[in-house]
């Protein structure tokens, strides 16, 4: 049953519509007036108010394969987090990528795209058929020995390196959790990872772990600091 909490502060009222516990703990959907909210374990993950930076994490890597000529002519993308929808659709706005698969771990996020009120933000993007959902842990399928390189790894699981949803995903921004991403790329291909605040710490990591061209793309937000995504690209 969805709840409302009453108005206050000028804010609007917040409506649970369906929360749900899983494997990784407490996965929740709100809506604030018009928008709509993920919470994860008590945490804000991510609303549907803006989208710039959600997209911006696709055109940068694209953009970054572009200038360094690396890319074929129809790049392979995995896209680490379906959440609100915003960065799979802008992927499947794009007729230049050829092979788009996303992580997703929680079968309610999913539900929600396929069945619920997210689906209007993710644009049917689940019925392209280049598009594969890929529902598992994102840690466990980076680390199969045997697995596909992309062109582009655009990851978006966490409110950044420095602030993880799930301890676990610690383990992803650390030496070794860069040499598997760096080993998932093809040669010349690019990383883009999302976060809600800069992080000059993993700037130096990405050095350190053998990525080339590593940038930080600011997107300004309404109150407090910036918005990111971390660039670098896997030297051929």
């Amino acid at each position: 049953m969805s709840t409302a909490l009453p108005e206050r502060d000028g804010y609007d009222a917040v409506v649970t519509l369906d929360r749900r516990e899983g494997p990784f703990g407490e996965v929740v959907l709100r809506q604030r007036g018009r928008h709509f909210e993920i919470i994860a374990n008590g945490c804000f993950l991510m609303d549907t108010a803006d989208g710039r930076s959600e997209r911006l994490l696709i055109q940068a890597a694209l953009d970054e394969l572009d200038r360094a000529g690396t890319a074929p002519t129809r790049p392979s993308v995995l896209i680490g987090g379906l959440g609100v929808g915003f960065s799979l659709a802008y992927a499947a706005a794009e007729p230049r990528w050829g092979r788009i698969a996303i992580v997703e771990r929680e079968t309610a996020i999913i539900d929600w795209h396929r069945t619920g009120p997210l689906a209007a933000f993710s644009a049917g993007a689940l019925e392209d058929v280049r598009v594969e959902v890929l529902h598992t842990d994102l840690l466990e399928y980076l680390a199969a020995a045997d697995g596909e390189r992309y062109h582009a790894l655009c990851l978006d699981i966490d409110n950044g390196p420095d602030w993880t949803v799930t301890d676990s995903n610690a383990g992803l921004y650390g030496a070794d959790g860069l040499a598997v991403l760096r080993h998932r790329l093809q040669p010349g291909g690019v990383l883009a990872v999302w976060s809600a605040q800069p992080s000059p710490a993993f700037e130096e990591a990405l050095r350190a772990a053998g990525f080339s061209d590593v940038a930080t793309h600011e997107i300004p937000v309404a109150r407090g600091v910036p918005d990111v995504v971390h660039l670098a690209r896997r030297a051929g």
